[in-house]
């Protein structure tokens, strides 16, 4: 009989900084969710092949808020940890007070509403529990130097009340990575093996240099020494033609057996050094030797496929290819694009009804104040529902009926990579006439939002337009690795090619800067006015392939 396999990625699609844990034969992982809400999405697996959602750790406006401005805003590198019956999630939320924890006694919810952390610098903290019971958190931060400039990034450790939700008995940094002065060591995670603990990071920071090292010491609080075999993985050294790219931030599981996997994030090229879909999550089998792990053994690459574990066999529930919108509420597929504060949507009689709300589905992308992101406001909701992109190539659909009642609207299907990376297939109105056209929204960037040099401008560009009097419309876009084209049809009639060969390049992360992936939907806007117009979707549906990935 045919052994099991794993194959990568486990979680295709926009889902990085993964962080996994087990409880038993149950394994459980949660990923990054940037500016999405519901915001940390949570899958469970008992043999770590097969993955299925079961829910959002964030999924109420008093857990998270964040905007429509920056996809790259928002929840960042998230870890999930179990000690005695209860589930604990530590992330960093950049748009809003920093870092929190949350809890829950079941992993599908309810979490509780957040725990903020005091005094606790950085991205990226962590939780770790010790044999005999203490609670440890660790994280980022740059120090400081004598004449008071910044200094190096380094990662520091501090008790923690668990019972108060604080730190306790100050911060000691401990490692500042396996190079001196290297690029944004982070994603610290802690583990004790063989009375050694063991400290984890990612370094090289998150793109084609990106990398995993490890240190130890005997003593929690001490300073730990490098592995002299660091990085324990990384494809940089690879070059940027080999097919899987971006490795790095990885998280440990040991298994019942004695066997030990980990999971990190990576990306998929496509058709060239274009990551259009984001990075997402991989597995690899770890093994010690001499008393430092060594991933992916033998290879030293994350590979397309391992021999699975022996594991109990799991079966999730599978997406469908086409959503009617026949329940009550959206599956854990569809996300928005910030916190919902408006009720904009509705799920009923087998629609999905969107109401034109004012915000602009792309807009000028504005430096992010990291002294005003402490709020806690509603803000201006912006009419999109999506889901990711999770394969090299797709075909999405959707049946509408809508008609424009005013020029300033646009209703339709996006393709959006981090806001104003975008195709849109749009209906609106015209000189009178309800038309169709596709929008290309392209921005020109100098570094992230956050950063204090940065600069953006935004440009739209009508690629083609039709008359198209029905309310009925069935709109469909296919892409075919970097190749985009664009159709419609009434519901009755034969589909019509709009515009063909579409660059899908220009929505890749490498031009707008990598950090998040490809999402797929449906907007209605305004446009900056007021509306009481609506639109009516029947169905969407979306078909995945593979047969432009390298591993075919």
């Amino acid at each position: 009989m045919k052994k099991k396999q794993l194959h990568n990625p486990i979680l295709p699609g926009f889902y990085p900084d993964p962080s996994i844990c087990r409880v038993e034969d149950d394994f459980y992982m949660i990923t990054s969710s940037f500016s999405l809400f519901p915001g940390v999405p949570i899958f469970h697996s008992t043999d770590l092949v097969n993955w299925e959602q079961i829910g959002h750790i964030l999924d109420r406006k008093s857990q998270l808020h964040t905007t429509a401005d920056h996809m790259t805003a928002g929840i960042m590198a998230p870890t999930l940890r179990y000690n005695n019956g209860t589930f604990y999630m530590i992330t960093t939320n950049v748009s809003n007070k920093w870092n929190f924890i949350v809890t829950a006694s079941d992993p599908r919810g309810p979490w509780s509403d957040p725990y903020w952390l005091q005094d606790c610098p950085g991205i990226d903290s962590s939780l770790f529990f010790d044999d005999d019971g203490k609670a440890y958190i660790t994280g980022t931060r740059q120090e400081t130097n004598e004449d008071g400039t910044h200094g190096e990034q380094v990662i520091w450790i501090s008790e923690m009340d668990l019972d108060n939700m604080r730190l306790m008995g100050g911060k000691r940094t401990i490692w500042g990575g396996a190079l001196k002065n290297c690029a944004s060591p982070e994603a610290p995670h802690l583990y004790k093996k063989d009375d050694f603990y063991y400290l984890v990071i990612a370094e090289g920071g998150t793109e084609h240099y990106h990398a995993v090292t490890v240190a130890r010491s005997r003593h929690i609080f001490d300073d730990y020494e490098g592995y002299v075999g660091n990085p324990v993985i990384t494809h940089r050294h690879l070059g940027k033609h080999y097919p899987i790219c971006n490795v790095g931030h990885a998280d440990f599981v040991e298994l019942k057996s004695g066997e030990w996997y980990a999971v990190m994030l990576g990306s998929r090229l496509i058709e060239g050094y274009h990551k259009n879909l984001g990075r997402e999550t991989f597995i690899a089998p770890v093994v010690w030797e001499d008393g430092f792990p060594v991933i992916s053994p033998g290879t030293g690459k994350i590979e397309w496929s391992y021999p699975a574990p022996d594991l109990p066999s799991f079966t999730p529930k599978t997406t469908p290819i086409r959503d009617d919108f026949d329940g009550e509420k959206l599956g854990f597929d569809w996300v928005f694009f910030g916190t919902p504060y408006e009720d904009f949507y509705k799920v009923s009689d087998s629609k999905l009804t969107m109401k034109l709300l004012p915000r602009r589905i792309s807009q000028e992308l504005r430096k992010i104040d990291l002294s005003t992101t402490f709020i806690d406001k509603a803000v201006p909701s912006l009419s999109f529902i999506g889901r990711r992109q999770q394969h090299p190539s797709f075909h999405i659909s959707v049946r509408m009926h809508y008609h424009a009642l005013s020029e300033n609207e646009t209703v339709g299907l996006v393709v959006m990579q981090a806001a104003n990376h975008q195709f849109r297939l749009e209906r609106s109105l015209k000189k009178g006439k309800q038309i169709l056209r596709l929008i290309q929204c392209t921005s020109e960037l100098n570094g992230y939002p956050h950063q204090p040099h940065f600069k953006g401008v935004t440009t739209e560009t009508e690629l083609a337009s039709v008359a198209v009097d029905s309310k009925d419309i069935i709109l469909s876009i296919i892409a075919e690795g970097q190749t985009y084209s664009f159709y419609y049809s009434k519901p009755d009639g034969r589909s019509n090619l709009l515009y063909e060969n579409a660059d899908g390049r220009k929505i890749n992360p490498e031009i707008v800067g990598g950090m998040v992936g490809t999402m797929v939907g449906m907007f209605a806007s305004s446009n900056g006015k007021e509306s009481e117009n609506f639109v009516e979707f029947d169905w969407f549906e979306y078909k995945g392939t593979e047969h432009l990935d390298y591993k075919r």
